[in-house]
């Protein structure tokens, strides 16, 4: 018998979330997990880590429990680490991250704890995929995803993915979906603007707050796919170089 694969499971929204609870259901199906995830929301902390405080880890699965499962007082990023370093002691055969509480397409995908998790997976080597819901409901629906979510994952386990590209996978809102395109990232930004208010001290203090905008008309884009009820799954890498940019640089004169 085919011995069944590792799956390492982890997110942003932290432990208790819906979100992680689907995917775990799903890889439940597909081989043997270890889930590491933050004990609170880690939303928006991108590839942070943590240094400059101590890092707690604690087992709260049962020890009849079918799998183990592990809070982790640090960042997603931590969570990966914490299972390759000190839990695995090695690699799994996937880490797949999520199912996120809204969409991380776009420029999201810098800011998105949930793709850092996946994407510091990457770096070690491991096969990984972020996997989010457009919809920030902490009650949304995640069972239509779950079949989507399930063949993704089969296929990276028996395809593998290219050296450095993770999956960065969004569902719509929609409770079914036209199908599943490849596609690339689309130009976006946010704008943000800053709510200032006073305290009852009378000091001044600042919610982030802002819209986000689309600046990109291409059909192949992962915002053009969500808003027309398609399924985006976009190849994105941690390699930053601009290799585009290198030629024109070499015409610069820095050098003396």
């Amino acid at each position: 018998m085919k011995k069944r694969p590792l799956i390492l499971i982890t997110n942003d929204d932290g432990i208790t979330a819906p979100g992680i609870r689907a995917l775990i259901d799903v890889m439940l199906e597909i081989g043997d997990i270890i889930v590491v995830a933050p004990d609170s929301p880690q939303s928006g902390t991108g590839h942070a880590i943590t240094i400059n405080n101590t890092l707690y880890l604690n087992k709260i699965s049962k020890p009849d429990a079918a799998f183990d499962e592990y809070s982790c007082s640090g960042t997603p990023v931590d969570c990966v680490k914490f299972a390759v370093n000190e839990i695995i002691k090695g690699k799994p055969d996937l880490c797949v991250s999520g199912i996120n509480h809204g969409s991380n397409s776009s420029i999201n995908v810098i800011y998105s704890g949930t793709m850092s998790a996946a994407v510091e997976a990457g770096i070690e080597g491991i096969p990984s995929i972020g996997f989010s819901l457009s919809d920030f409901d902490w009650n949304a629906d995640f069972e239509v995803v779950k079949p989507h979510v399930k063949r993704i994952a089969k296929q990276v386990l028996e395809n593998g993915l290219p050296e450095g590209v993770i999956l960065n996978v969004n569902f719509p809102r929609e409770k079914s979906f036209k199908g599943v395109k490849v596609c690339r990232q689309a130009k976006a930004m946010w704008v943000e603007e800053f709510d200032k208010r006073k305290s009852p001290h009378g000091r001044d203090y600042y919610w982030l707050t802002g819209k986000f905008v689309n600046l990109d008309n291409g059909q192949d884009t992962d915002e053009w796919a969500l808003s027309n009820g398609y399924v985006s799954v976009v190849p994105v890498q941690f390699d930053l170089t601009a290799h585009h940019a290198m030629q024109q640089l070499n015409t610069w004169k820095l050098d003396g």
